[in-house]
C-alpha cells in the first residue's frame, strides 16, 4: 500500500473481532514501525506496554466512563503509551524554545502506529479519555500514560471521513 493509500484506509475502529487474535509477525511490524517513527533529537521520549487478555481488559476499563470507550473491552491487544524523560538535548531544546517536544513525538509514534496497523490489515482507535492511575497500577508503570490504542481486526467499516477543506488548512506562500 502507499502511504495516502493507508491514511484514506485507517479510520477510528470501534468494533473488534474479540475472537481473532493478532498475528505476532503483524504486532512486530506494527511496533517496529512505531520505533523508527522520528522523535526530537532521537530521544524517543515514550515507552510502549502491550496488553492482551484479561490485561487488556483492565487497561480498556480504565480508559470507558461516561459513555466512551465502551468498545475497547473487545479489542484483543491495547497498547498503552507513556511518557518517558526527555533526553538531555531535547530537554534543552524543550527549555529554551517553550516547547513541549514530547507530546509531538508521542502523537507522531502512534500516527506511525495506526498507519502500519492499517497496512497491516488491523483497525485501531487512539484513545486520550483515560483514567492515567488505574493503567499505571495495572501495567505497573512508573511514568504517565498518555495514550491508549486499541488493535484487532476490525467488524465495522470506515465511515466517511469529514475533514476540513484543503484551503481551510494550507496556506501556500513564495
Amino acid at each position: 500500500m502507499r502511504f495516502l493509500e493507508i491514511a484514506q484506509a485507517r479510520y477510528s475502529c470501534r468494533k473488534y473481532d474479540p475472537d481473532h487474535p493478532v498475528e505476532p509477525e503483524k504486532l512486530e511490524a506494527v511496533l517496529e514501525a512505531t520505533r523508527l517513527a522520528p522523535s526530537a533529537c532521537n530521544g524517543q521520549p515514550y515507552h510502549l506496554t502491550v496488553c492482551r487478555g484479561e490485561v487488556a481488559k483492565k487497561v480498556a476499563k480504565a480508559t470507558a466512563g461516561m459513555g466512551l470507550n465502551g468498545f475497547a473491552k473487545e479489542a484483543p491487544v491495547v497498547i498503552v503509551i507513556s511518557e518517558m524523560p526527555y533526553n538531555k538535548t531535547a530537554a534543552l531544546g524543550s527549555r529554551m524554545k517553550g516547547n513541549d517536544y514530547r507530546s509531538i513525538d508521542i502523537g507522531i509514534a502512534a500516527a506511525y502506529l495506526t498507519a502500519e496497523a492499517a497496512a497491516q490489515g488491523l483497525g485501531t482507535c487512539i484513545l486520550g479519555w483515560l483514567d492515567d492511575q488505574k493503567i499505571r497500577d495495572v501495567c505497573h508503570l512508573e511514568h504517565p500514560v498518555r495514550l491508549v490504542v486499541t488493535v484487532g481486526y476490525p467488524l465495522d467499516t470506515a465511515r466517511e471521513k469529514k475533514r476540513k477543506k484543503k484551503d481551510d488548512l494550507v496556506t501556500e506562500l513564495g
